[in-house]
């Protein structure tokens, strides 16, 4: 019932938490009884809680981040895993989830074009995607020069040259250091006006050294929504000897539209990919994909081993592709998701998206004084706010404080090529034309509410 009356009113509610951290406290704090409490009475507290401390991300107009919302068949799948309360490691430990898995990957490979016998690991998000798909390649390409890092480590190893977009996502970043590569040991390669890596100054980089080398490329810039020339580094990376690695974190799904396809064009060629389902295809968290176009580099990144856990010689063991023994089994959600939706209905999902992003920047750049940074390729729109004798940084980030106390959408901030700009990104499936044209006029209101009085330019 609680559940049921949470997606009923998110339709229409403030879409930003509207409660304090010491409100919260407040409500739920509090020592443990000694007897505990009651089940229902547990779970009114956090119903009524999550009245004014959740954020709306389930509903039809958060825009902050890439986040989308959850499909029914999705969240009903989430309900029945927590009721299974499976462990999704090992095909002993539950043949549906593994079986469910296998699926679920087959028809991934399919929608992104890959081959089949490309591995694929569930894990909580496109961090541990990147994370695992790295450690792939770290296994890969020093294995090559004939080093065991996963006996010998790091220390005393053949160097590795990484290089990476100056577009790249922190998650990278983070995923090199957690790897023992060091944050700041990838090699930036420039970008464009719309973020996309040089593939100019990758051949150039590439060229100038000759050891085991990984580049990381990306589908989908978090900011423009823009993509790397994929096709392009994959030949590069061929040449080179390279592994290559694709962050498509919600831009891989452009490739189950036959529209948006040519933008992923060259992803086949990729070593290893990774994305989330909890963006762009709408699953609940948390859902991580990583695919490998080399198992063996893949599974003998993860693979673990104890004396009570003998490796089943016919079917899968779902822990053998992933950092975690211990799972939840997120593949049953995802299946849900895309088996509820089919081709057709997530290459419609997908280009909706894009055609809202597009009416949004339209509405929003008729306004004068409104000014879209980036071309709106995918689904994710820029938006910087200029008044004559004030400074613009200042009124952009005035516009979006002001949008989001005034609660009809929620959307944030970033800065862009060193300005302050609007971050307007498009995800979820309950999203329609009423819900963009609602935000936009929000939107200007709140900007002309900022500026009143002062000229617009």
């Amino acid at each position: 019932m609680h559940a049921r009356d949470f997606l009923v009113a998110i339709q229409e509610r403030h879409v930003g938490a509207v409660a304090s951290g010491d409100e919260l406290r407040a409500m739920l704090g509090g020592p443990l009884a000694p007897g505990g409490a009651d089940p229902s009475a547990v779970i009114e507290t956090l119903a009524k809680a999550a009245e004014r401390g959740t954020v709306g991300t389930q509903g039809p107009r958060y825009f902050g981040f890439v986040v989308g919302g959850s499909l029914p068949a999705a969240t009903a799948a989430d309900w029945l895993v927590s009721a299974w309360d499976q462990n999704a490691g090992l095909f002993v430990l539950s043949p549906i989830v593994a079986v469910i898995e296998e699926v679920t990957a087959g028809w991934l490979r399919s929608l992104a074009g890959l081959a089949p016998d490309a591995s694929v690991g569930f894990v909580t998000g496109c961090q541990m995607a990147n994370f695992t798909a790295l450690a792939a390649a770290r296994h890969h390409v020093l294995r090559s020069v004939g080093w065991d890092v996963e006996s010998r480590g790091m220390r005393d190893a053949p160097p590795i040259d990484v290089f990476v977009s100056d577009e790249a996502h922190y998650t990278i970043v983070t995923s090199l250091r957690l790897l023992g590569f060091g944050a700041s040991c990838a090699r930036r390669i420039p970008t464009d006006g719309q973020g996309r890596m040089e593939g100019g100054a990758l051949d150039q980089a590439l060229a100038e050294r000759s050891g085991p080398a990984i580049v990381c490329a990306q589908a989908g810039n978090v900011n423009t929504g823009a993509f790397d020339p994929i096709a392009a580094i994959a030949e590069s990376c061929r040449r080179r000897g390279a592994w290559l690695h694709v962050d498509g974190a919600f831009g891989l799904w452009a490739a189950a539209s036959p529209a948006l396809r040519p933008f992923v064009a060259g992803i086949e060629r990729a070593d290893s990919i990774a994305t989330d389902a909890h963006k762009w295809l709408n699953a609940p968290y948390d859902n991580g994909i990583v695919f490998c176009a080399h198992a063996d580099a893949h599974r003998a990144a993860m693979s673990l081993a104890a004396a009570y856990i003998v490796a089943d010689a016919v079917e899968r063991d779902p822990h053998e592709f992933v950092p975690e023994e211990s799972r939840r089994a997120r593949a049953v959600p995802v299946y849900a998701a895309l088996r509820s939706l089919g081709t057709e209905g997530l290459s419609d999902m997908v280009e909706r998206g894009c055609a809202l992003a597009r009416r949004m920047a339209d509405r929003l750049s008729k306004h004068r004084g409104v000014h879209v940074l980036n071309d709106v390729v995918l689904n994710q729109v820029l938006v910087r706010f200029e008044a004559e004798g004030r400074d613009a940084d200042a009124v952009t980030r005035s516009v979006i404080a002001g949008v989001q106390r005034e609660g009809t959408c929620w959307l944030g901030g970033t800065t862009w090529h060193g300005l302050a700009a609007m971050r307007v990104s498009i995800s979820s499936w309950r999203t329609t034309e009423e819900d963009i044209d609602r935000s936009a006029d929000a939107i200007l209101g709140v900007f002309d509410d900022v500026t009143s009085g002062v000229r617009a330019r």
